[in-house]
């Protein structure tokens, strides 16, 4: 059987990943990464799991390395952009560094509780979205090599999380009641402001508030306190809700507008990957702006040689946000598949002339 080593979080969902493997006669280890001062609750959890699954752990300690992510975090912010930590640290950390640990030491297969599936396609190992679209993990998973997924396994992803919730209090796991987390990891209680103070002290470099018309609106303490979008904390009261409609690095400015200045029908992408044959013609595709977008009907034009794509929406959509990620997926129902996945460069606003 082959040997797969399991990225354990000390979660419900990786934790049942481990038991599903073994329960197909898998032969499996877990590993844990730390990656954060804050890690010992986790960490213990994780290792409850193994002992009870009758697995080895290894555990290893990467906050050296995670300050790449940190790096990337805090550059992203300062250049009037919002990062996409997850889907970085995926195509690094958990695909990349930990990966390289595994198979130093024997692994066929690196495996994780991510819902997504990996399916055969026309050949070759491709990414589709899970069986619960609720639960879906496909847009974080957009950055990991093409060559990865011939080597990880998603034992969770034809399952919903209640059945997931099932399979861990059947088996006794200690995780099955335990809440998903919502903030992203190295980041405490979610303020990410705080801690963006600390680790850039320079950071907050005050600066204007205009509007779309270059009207001075207020001041503001630094352009890393705002994202394309945002309505609330502008500390701006203009009688009307007013949202981020523009943020530039250059100026040192926030540029507020109505909701209808959100809208764009175009975007461009750099440093795409593909995660299938890079294509040489335009093609149609549903495109996820964020995590929890739901994707829209979207035309590609993929630049010849290059990494880099223009997408034009059928229909304008709303807070298209530069250092995001957009995940290009291949519609055809009942489950989509994973063209590729680039970082937002800018949007063309719906009332700019084309």
């Amino acid at each position: 059987m082959p040997n797969v080593f399991v990225a354990v979080s000390g979660g419900v969902d990786s934790s049942a990943a481990v038991a599903l493997l073994l329960r197909g006669g898998h032969e499996c280890s877990g590993i844990f990464m730390i990656t954060h001062d804050r890690a010992e609750a986790a960490r213990r959890d994780a290792e409850q799991v193994c002992r009870h699954l009758d697995i080895p752990l290894h555990v290893l300690d990467l906050r050296k390395e995670f300050n790449r992510i940190i790096d990337y975090f805090c550059r992203t912010y300062q250049q009037g952009k919002t990062p996409n930590p997850c889907v970085f640290c995926n195509r690094t950390v958990k695909f990349g560094l930990l990966w390289d640990f595994a198979r130093r030491h024997g692994a066929d297969f690196i495996a994780t509780g991510h819902y997504a599936k990996i399916l055969p396609q026309n050949g070759r190992p491709a990414l589709f979205c899970a069986k619960d679209p609720g639960k879906d993990q496909s847009y974080v998973l957009s950055m990991i090599h093409r060559e990865m997924l011939d080597h990880i396994l998603f034992p969770v992803a034809e399952y919903s999380k209640t059945q997931i919730r099932q399979i861990a209090a059947q088996i006794g796991l200690l995780t099955h009641h335990k809440q998903d987390s919502q903030e992203i990891c190295f980041i405490p209680d979610n303020d990410y402001i705080a801690m963006l103070a600390r680790w850039r002290p320079d950071i907050g470099r005050p600066g204007e508030v205009l509007d779309t018309r270059g009207n001075r609106l207020g001041r503001h303490e630094g352009i890393h306190r705002y994202t394309i979008g945002q309505r609330r904390g502008l500390g701006i009261a203009l009688g009307r809700p007013a949202y981020v409609v523009r943020i530039d690095p250059q100026a040192n400015t926030v540029i507020l507008g109505d909701k209808e200045d959100l809208l764009s029908r175009k975007l461009r992408l750099n440093q795409i990957n593909w995660l299938i044959d890079p294509p040489d013609a335009p093609f149609n595709a549903k495109v996820k702006i964020r995590y929890n977008h739901s994707g829209a009907d979207a035309l590609v034009l993929p630049a010849p040689d290059s990494d880099t794509a223009e997408i034009r929406f059928e229909k304008p959509v709303s807070a298209i946000t530069p250092g995001q990620a957009a995940v290009m997926y291949l519609a055809d129902p009942p489950r989509w598949q994973v063209a590729g996945g680039g970082w937002i460069t800018e949007a063309l606003p719906e009332n700019e002339e084309r």
